[in-house]
């Protein structure tokens, strides 16, 4: 059992139940009663020594592994010779390089570029709407229901899944359905593409939308890949009506899909890209690269006193190293092709939960898992969360999406027989989940989403 300084030792559900008395509701999203310790590549040990394997990589935010040799290195020079807190009234070489590796290796439109570094996605989201409306002088912004760009502001203003859970939606907001192969909006897959595309094109035509804000891959929607053209359809519609493109790789971009962004398997190249989560390697760190029109002005008008702080910028310049090669990208290829395999080879099996398995999808190691009621395509949203109450009690950590999604996102140096583990435990845990192993009352206290 870890002392963490705390009042002598502590069992697991001794530290979640002070997490209850301590900690805000508003910043949980919580599934099972999750209490980790410490953690080593795409392994999460307890207080009580439990070890669990990271199926989640923290919703990608520790996507090269906990605690990489790299980046404890990197962090520690750095936080051992501090160069000041921030790049807010000064600079310092780690944001400086940091700036320059992101433009050298993030490409987007234009000659004259600019690196906006702050501390998560939302941030960076909310930077890049911004500079948008500026850029052009337009008001309205375009962006997809059940899509997610960030917790706070105008970036959660603009998410379709806030929006439609009650959050305010942005005045000059336009929200286009999501093309979802499996669940097509416009009920058949054959014209998904083209109707989606014409009903973006819609509100491009009006003349007042100054950019278009999407996901290459929809996370939090349900891990949903698009139909091949989609990014390429948006880039040619933002071109003819003058309107700047965002593309969100916060969570899937940075190796996990094989590509260093996931936009990169069109070739697209957007207005502007935006980061998060595996850029700080678990540390708070984001950034958006774009046209130097939107970023630079006005002056001084995106505040936070510790953004581009030495610490952080040293932990991304090793996220960046580590990628550089793209060895990490390609394992991601492999190991998502592997994983895939196995948990169709079960939806395909006589296993107790096997017609459960609606959909098995994904790029690289952004993997999703729907389920549904049996022989139907009914979501199963109850089915789901206790499956990932199996998966946590067998001793894996996987979060659910869009209710009834399992999300697959571990560390991109997870091992061969590590996925295939996660397999094994995953299969398990539906199977468990199907038979009854964990009750509604097991499930009540988590609030998920």
């Amino acid at each position: 059992m870890t002392d963490a300084t705390g009042p002598g030792p502590r069992t697991d559900e001794e530290w979640y139940a002070a997490d209850a008395r301590a900690l805000a509701g508003v910043e949980k999203l919580r599934f099972f009663p999750q209490v980790v310790a410490s953690g080593r590549a795409a392994t999460l040990t307890t207080p009580e020594g439990r070890e669990l394997l990271d199926l989640s990589a923290s919703w990608t935010a520790t996507g090269l592994g906990h605690a990489h040799p790299v980046v404890v290195q990197a962090v520690t020079e750095a936080m051992g010779a501090q160069a000041g807190g921030s790049v807010l009234s000064g600079t310092h070489p780690q944001a400086v390089l940091l700036a320059e590796e992101l433009l050298e290796m993030v490409p987007s439109t234009g000659e004259d570029r600019r690196v906006y570094l702050g501390h998560a996605g939302t941030d960076a989201n909310d930077v890049a709407l911004r500079a948008v409306r500026h850029d052009t002088g337009r008001p309205s912004i375009v962006a997809f229901e059940n899509g997610y760009h960030g917790g706070l502001g105008t970036a959660m203003a603009v998410s379709g899944l806030h929006v439609a859970g009650g959050a305010t939606a942005d005045p000059d907001l336009h929200l286009v359905p999501y093309p979802d192969p499996y669940r097509p909006w416009t009920g058949t897959a054959d014209d998904l593409l083209d109707r989606t595309l014409a009903r973006v094109e819609d509100y491009l035509a009006r003349g007042d939308v100054a950019g278009i804000i999407v996901e290459p891959i929809q996370s939090d929607g349900g891990l949903i890949v698009p139909p091949e053209g989609f990014l390429t359809g948006l880039r040619a519609l933002c071109d003819r009506h003058g309107t700047l493109l965002v593309v969100d790789e916060v969570k899937v971009g940075l190796g996990r899909t094989g590509h260093l962004m996931a936009h990169h398997l069109e070739n697209v190249l957007p207005d502007l890209v935006t980061l998060g989560k595996a850029l700080g390697s678990g540390l708070p760190l984001s950034a958006v690269v774009g046209p130097a029109g939107g970023l630079d002005e006005p002056t001084a008008s995106a505040l936070m006193t510790t953004v581009g702080n030495p610490v952080s910028c040293a932990a991304g310049r090793a996220v960046l190293g580590l990628l550089r090669d793209g060895t990490l990208a390609r394992s991601a290829i492999e190991l998502g092709e592997r994983m895939t395999d196995g948990l169709r080879r079960y939806a395909a099996s006589d296993r107790p939960g096997a017609e459960n398995v609606g959909d098995v999808r994904g790029r690289g190691l952004a993997l999703g898992v729907e389920l549904v009621h049996e022989g139907t395509l009914g979501p199963a949203p109850a089915l789901t969360a206790k499956t990932v109450m199996a998966a946590w009690r067998l001793g894996a950590v996987v979060y659910p999406v869009r209710d009834n999604v399992l999300e697959i996102t571990p560390p991109l140096v997870i091992t061969p027989e590590e996925a295939d583990r996660g397999v094994n435990l995953l299969t398990r845990a539906i199977d468990a989940a199907v038979g009854g192993e964990v009750t509604d009352e097991d499930v009540a206290a988590y609030s998920g989403w």
